[in-house]
């Protein structure tokens, strides 16, 4: 069948849906069977809203999965209730990102007065990916993230909130706020540094705190490499901190190519991704400041 079949064919079950509504609102109706009619119209709401997505027209999919949650909610079934805003939001999210949100934080509102709160989490996490790709929000996206991780500690899922943290903290450091992100390296690095799974990538946290540091200044650097090295001795081993060591060196030289050339170095071994470029490429500009400022 052919979408505008599809189309017309949701159109009619609103339509049904709609007269349904009506009846149960009348004296009669209410007499007879109102809540069975608005159980109804629900139903037909959510085949209609299907049909719509078969039919590729989300942003009628979506007001037609709203309907059919706010029914839900006429009729107290809340997670009925919820998983229709889940289901609207879903569908905006390919037509109109902002009503996508909003669904969603309806969904959240419901799921938090049930305290279903890892669920809550999991779709502040889905808010925060529209203000990140489509709205490109950066502060509100993180505002979610640290909502969902808050939600994740209190349900004591550690590996998921720092997944979320994470986020937070490569955002922050992107933003200039350094000491944000710091404390959530080093947080999540002591965390990893204390189990068996995670101590290998505890090197990555400390690294990145230390490069956050860096961003600041130099001593600041020095004082929170030596840190790292007594908290976590295999630190010192580490490809990253003697890449840090040889930066510093650098600096305190005021050298720009002995600092490239460590930076090419670590670059063949272990590709530099766009945010340690991004942290590498502000630290040297410090460097060719100073150079220039001593000419």
């Amino acid at each position: 069948m052919d979408n505008s079949g599809k189309e017309k064919e949701a159109s009619a079950l609103i339509a049904e849906a709609e007269k349904k509504l009506k009846s149960s609102q009348s004296f009669f109706g209410a007499l007879f069977g109102g809540s069975s009619k608005m159980e109804e119209a629900c139903d037909m709401y959510a085949r209609a809203a299907n049909m719509y997505k078969m039919a590729k027209n989300w942003c009628a999919a979506g007001n037609a999965f709203s309907q059919a949650a706010r029914l839900h909610l006429q009729m107290q079934s809340k997670h009925d209730a919820a998983t229709n805003f889940i289901d609207a939001g879903n569908a905006f999210k390919k037509a109109d990102p902002q009503e996508a949100i909003n669904c969603l934080n309806r969904a959240i509102e419901i799921y938090t007065d049930m305290g279903r709160f890892t669920i809550a989490a999991k779709h502040h996490i889905s808010i925060a990916e529209i203000y990140e790709t489509e709205l490109v929000d950066i502060d509100t996206a993180i505002a979610h993230y640290e909502q969902a991780a808050d939600y994740y500690k209190g349900e004591e899922s550690t590996s998921s909130a720092n997944k979320c943290l994470l986020k937070v903290a490569v955002y922050a450091a992107q933003l200039e706020q350094y000491q944000k992100a710091i404390e959530i390296y080093e947080q999540v690095g002591t965390n990893a540094m204390d189990s068996t799974l995670l101590k290998y990538s505890a090197k990555d946290y400390f690294f990145k705190a230390a490069l956050c540091h860096f961003c600041v200044d130099m001593l600041n650097a020095k004082l929170a490499l030596q840190k790292y090295e007594e908290m976590f001795p295999a630190f010192s081993d580490s490809r990253e901190c003697k890449l840090l060591k040889k930066l510093l060196d650098a600096c305190e030289e005021q050298n720009v190519d002995v600092y490239t050339d460590a930076v090419k170095e670590y670059d063949t071994i272990s590709r530099l991704d766009q945010w340690l470029t991004t942290m590498l490429l502000r630290i040297k500009k410090t460097i060719e400041e100073d150079e220039s400022d001593l000419r």
